[in-house]
């Protein structure tokens, strides 16, 4: 089991920045890929980014390339996504996620289902 803890959200205004932050706990073997979804009201759960095992790898949702970056810190079992031109639009509960894997250095999985293991999530709330 993976334990995962979500921190940083909160309210700002349109064009701010927020830095989201996930905690890992657990069974830390296999080595395991992260990422983030998010999830509006009234919207299904999309992807947002996810990065790999040894945090060599990143995709990106195409809609918030250039805007959000994804990272991980392995020896503090920490990942964040720096959220930055943040819109009203991307207002929605965020969720860190992290499945195994044994290829540490790829991650290609964009799928909600493909992840096993969930935060609590963390609001952004972007005002215009």
């Amino acid at each position: 089991q993976v334990q995962l803890v979500e921190s940083g959200g909160g309210a700002v205004q349109a064009g701010g920045s927020l830095r989201l932050s996930c905690a890992a706990s657990g069974r830390t073997l296999p080595p395991y890929a992260m990422a983030w979804f998010r999830q509006a009201p009234g919207k299904e759960r999309e992807f947002a980014a996810a990065i790999s095992a040894n945090g060599v790898s990143t995709i990106y949702a195409d809609s918030l390339k250039g805007r959000f970056t994804i990272s991980r810190d392995n020896a503090k079992n920490t990942m964040s996504l720096q959220l930055n031109s943040l819109k009203p639009e991307d207002t929605a509960v965020y969720y860190c996620s992290a499945r195994h894997t044994y290829y540490s250095g790829a991650v290609t999985a964009t799928r909600a289902i493909e992840y096993d293991y969930w935060g609590q999530g963390t609001q952004v709330t972007v005002s215009s």
